[in-house]
């Protein structure tokens, strides 16, 4: 087979991929058109949350992942989001209400904004939020980054508390509206897999791939670390602002004990389950955390065993999460996928076999 062949069945191969993805997309709306009539209101919660779970894991995953940089501060990052949408969107009726310690300052008293411009809004400052966090941190590497980021994550929260003229502190917000249904949450999931796809795919994912397995060799074959790490970093701060955006509208209530160090731990376990620098693990071990959340609410309720009454304990779904936790890093380090991502390459491999050529890249292809 010639090289012009090989060229032209290569060609055939991605539109028949790009159709596929094509078909999965539709598939997914149409199911999603119709699930609010077949499904009952708590499962169509679960999918809500496990969306808005994957979009933030995702995002998380191309730091700690992708990057390869212990990063924890994301819950920073989606209080930022989920503070912003609900500052923007609360009406000012709502925002007079509500404020009952200290009046909002101005202009948010004033202002209601479409939820679509404030979610926008909410990935943009969080973008430029990672940015200006980036730059003093990446001097820094393995845990002396983490505890920076750890902190930073602190910091928010802190500030979340006190800033009664603008947070409202620990009374939190309420009454946000609830824009958000399935069409928004999976579709932002939908539309960060195939982003991150995309991403990882690129030159510019070969390079966050490189720095991930040396630093040192990825800068001395040209690669300009600190910008690609900062371009990672950035990224992330944005797409983590989206989900608490999403968040923020889809609960209806936020405070400053949500975003505590806790969700941070929570996406943690859910990028380590799914495998570190596998988006398509990130999607599934945000569905299956989700699940499991649920399903394990009844450890933390009383337990009558014949004539032995053992109490409610509340936080035991985190010890059970914890001891997972210590479980894949003991014994299933790479987690559900490794860093393997699903593709089509199976079913075009039979549609349009190329012999002796490996399809390069068909791993981060969808």
């Amino acid at each position: 087979m010639t090289f012009s062949e090989k060229k032209i069945i290569f060609k055939k191969r991605n539109k028949v991929r790009l159709i596929l993805n094509l078909l999965l997309v539709g598939s997914i709306f149409l199911f999603l058109s119709k699930a609010e009539e077949i499904l009952d209101p708590y499962t169509v919660r679960i999918i809500n949350v496990s969306a808005v779970y994957m979009t933030m894991a995702m995002a998380y995953n191309l730091v700690n992942g992708v990057l390869g940089q212990f990063m924890l501060g994301p819950n920073a990052f989606i209080a930022l989001g989920a503070y912003i949408v609900a500052l923007l969107t609360m009406p000012v009726d709502n925002k007079a209400i509500s404020y009952i310690i200290e009046p909002l300052i101005w202009p948010l008293n004033s202002i209601c904004l479409p939820f679509l411009p404030s979610l926008m809004l909410a990935g943009v400052f969080g973008a430029i939020f990672a940015y200006l966090l980036g730059i003093p941190s990446f001097k820094l590497r393995g845990d002396y980054l983490a505890i920076v980021t750890l902190g930073f994550g602190e910091i928010i929260v802190v500030l979340a508390n006190n800033l009664i003229f603008i947070t409202n502190g620990s009374l939190g917000l309420k009454d946000i509206p609830r824009y958000v249904n399935l069409y928004w949450t999976c579709g932002w999931a939908i539309l960060t897999y195939f982003f991150m796809r995309l991403l990882r795919s690129s030159s510019y994912g070969r390079a966050f791939e490189a720095i991930r397995e040396d630093e040192i060799a990825a800068e001395a074959v040209g690669i300009d670390v600190k910008k690609h790490k900062l371009l990672a970093l950035v990224i992330s701060g944005f797409f983590l602002g989206i989900g608490g955006g999403l968040l923020a509208s889809l609960l209806g209530t936020i405070d400053p004990k949500l975003f505590s160090f806790f969700f941070t731990f929570n996406l943690l376990i859910i990028i380590v389950l799914g495998g570190l620098g596998s988006f398509t693990g990130s999607v599934f071990a945000s569905l299956v955390f989700v699940v499991l959340s649920e399903l394990l609410r009844s450890v933390e309720n009383p337990i009558n065993i014949g004539s032995i009454h053992i109490p409610g304990i509340p936080g035991m779904r985190m010890v059970v999460f914890s001891v997972l936790l210590i479980f894949i890093m003991l014994y299933w380090q790479k987690g559900l996928m490794g860093r393997k991502e699903l593709s089509w390459d199976f079913i075009i491999n039979r549609i349009y076999p190329v012999k002796g050529v490996e399809d390069l890249g068909s791993s981060s292809k969808t």
